[in-house]
């Protein structure tokens, strides 16, 4: 079964238009200092382990971990391999699982009667057959580890899954009952093996080029609109076609038919502006941006049924204005006055993800993909846990806000927007010194901590007692969003951050820094 072509739907009711920015803050912030009695175990890149991959999937590594049903009880791995500030149950377990792996995702669960632990982790494999790329590949392993009886505490391997893919994934999840895998990342994943045995390729149709198939409609831009045009059956009339738009979405089809277009438009649309018409068996639409001047990468989100056509005068303005971006001459001077090409005005927010980078839902049982979001509109920003009871969110990029997105079992709402952000999009992108962020379960703030001593905190708008007039928009404004900046006193690398409603807690390798964000919160 082929997977489902799934989208996004923003909750327009958790956006603010009219976000301005965040007002910097000089309250203080309460910050304690906890030295560790030894130092955390971390783990330094080999000889070996020197791509890209290496560093996101262990260079990156959060070393610091929070309990999220006791949101103060958080613990670390120390250089005696002791788990320090939390008490467990020790399972009996071990395997050999070749090459170093980080653990990603880990849930527990009853089903059937029985006590399951799922566990995803991430590898960065030698690949002798990638010749012409970087020889390696990242491999997920998905372990369903399973009680032998309800009187033992003895564990073994029920069900093991791997996938690989050319680049780390961003995020990788199981569903609560172990019904499905979840993962989001810029190049696609597919099942290699199943415990141990290679899971027999697909067969693939090979495409008739002699029939190509059709798009279904093909659309234009400028700066200021939106041209679609749609072919219609022969006779076709305008009392026959069943339009309804609104400033976010968009469908069209016959009266009684499956729609030919539906779905969620990139960005938002005047309304009111926005016509159609019906000219010889063509249906033209004719779309006014809400925010002119932003190039749309595609006009229905997730959507590949459309091709879009680029007019021969805008591709030339194009052209044009990537002239001082390059040259055919190399620059032989360093010191030259006008260097080809430089690299500092080009900034990350300038960056879109790959056209296959997509968030996929892998059945358990099929080992098959049944739904598909497209990503290469929306870049990832982080992972953080909202809800214990249910997966982790994924926030997301979308224009300049971040949003976040929490994956549900349910199939009808699978990914709901449950946060935003505003301009975090935008304001991570200049932070180049980042290296961890994340957010309160309550969504109060976001947070961002740079590699050495700096945390920036971006908290949501809340109301001031004397209201304050913009001049530039000529508004009154009634709430601010403030960014508060603390300075470790420590000059060691950060190794991990965790936030919960209260307090920021911040690794380093000799010492945990407590930061009490919100003072008030009676939670």
């Amino acid at each position: 079964m082929a997977a489902a072509n799934s989208s996004l739907r923003v909750c327009r009711q958790l956006l603010d238009p009219k976000f301005d920015s965040y007002k910097l803050s000089l309250e203080p912030l309460p910050i304690y200092t906890l030295d560790l009695d030894s130092a955390v175990a971390e783990v330094k890149l080999r000889e070996d382990q020197y791509t890209l991959d290496h560093m996101c999937v262990f260079g990156m590594y959060n070393y610091l971990h929070c309990d999220r049903w006791y949101q103060d009880s958080i613990y670390y791995i120390d250089q005696h391999e002791r788990v320090m500030h939390l008490a467990i149950t020790l399972i009996m377990f071990q395997q050999e699982l070749g090459e170093p792996f980080v653990i990603v995702h880990s849930h527990s669960y009853l089903k059937a009667g029985a006590h399951s632990v799922d566990v995803v982790l991430l590898q960065t494999q030698t690949d002798e057959s990638d010749v012409q790329g970087i020889g390696f590949h990242s491999a997920v392993d998905w372990l369903t580890i399973t009680s032998a009886n309800s009187e033992s505490n003895k564990y073994e391997v029920s069900r093991h899954r791997t996938l690989h893919g050319k680049l780390a994934p961003h995020y990788a999840a199981v569903e609560q009952d172990g019904s499905s895998l979840i993962i989001a990342s810029d190049k696609p994943f597919k099942f290699v093996q199943i415990d141990g045995n290679p899971v027999e390729k697909q067969k693939l149709e090979k495409m008739d080029t002699s029939q190509k198939k059709e798009s279904i409609y093909y659309w234009q831009q400028t700066d200021e609109d939106l041209t679609v045009n749609i072919q219609l059956p022969d006779n076709t009339t305008k009392l026959n076609i069943d339009f309804q738009l609104s400033p976010g979405h968009l469908q069209v089809g016959l009266k009684g038919q499956a729609a030919f277009v539906e779905g969620q438009l990139y960005s938002s649309v005047d309304q009111g502006l926005s016509t159609w018409t019906v000219n010889e068996n063509s249906l033209e639409i004719f779309l006014f941006k809400k925010n002119r001047g932003v190039t749309w990468p595609e006009l229905i989100i997730g959507d590949r049924r459309g091709e879009f056509i680029t007019d021969p005068d805008q591709a030339s303005q194009i052209n044009e204005g990537l002239l001082n971006l390059t040259s055919e001459e190399l620059n032989t001077d360093p010191e030259k006055g006008k260097p080809p090409c430089n690299a500092n005005e080009l900034e990350e927010c300038d960056r879109f993800p790959d056209d296959t980078a997509s968030l996929t839902r892998f059945d358990a049982n099929s080992l098959k993909a049944t739904h598909v979001v497209n990503l290469s509109s929306h870049q990832y920003l982080f992972t953080a846990v909202v809800d214990p009871t249910e997966m982790p969110c994924l926030c997301l990029r979308h224009d300049v806000d971040a949003l976040l997105w929490q994956p549900h079992t349910q199939q009808e709402n699978m990914w709901e927007h449950i946060g935003t952000f505003n301009a975090l999009g935008y304001v991570q992108a200049s932070k180049r010194e980042r290296k961890f962020s994340t957010c309160a379960p309550n969504c109060s703030y976001a947070a961002l901590c740079e590699c050495f001593r700096r945390v920036f905190i971006y908290r949501q708008p809340t109301p001031v007692q004397t209201v304050l007039y913009n001049r530039k928009e000529a508004r009154h404004v009634g709430q601010i969003a403030k960014q508060q900046v603390a300075s470790l006193e420590t000059n060691d690398p950060v190794l991990g951050l965790q936030a919960t409603n209260e307090r920021l807690f911040v690794l380093t390798t000799k010492n945990l820094f407590i930061i009490k964000v919100n003072v008030d919160n009676a939670e």
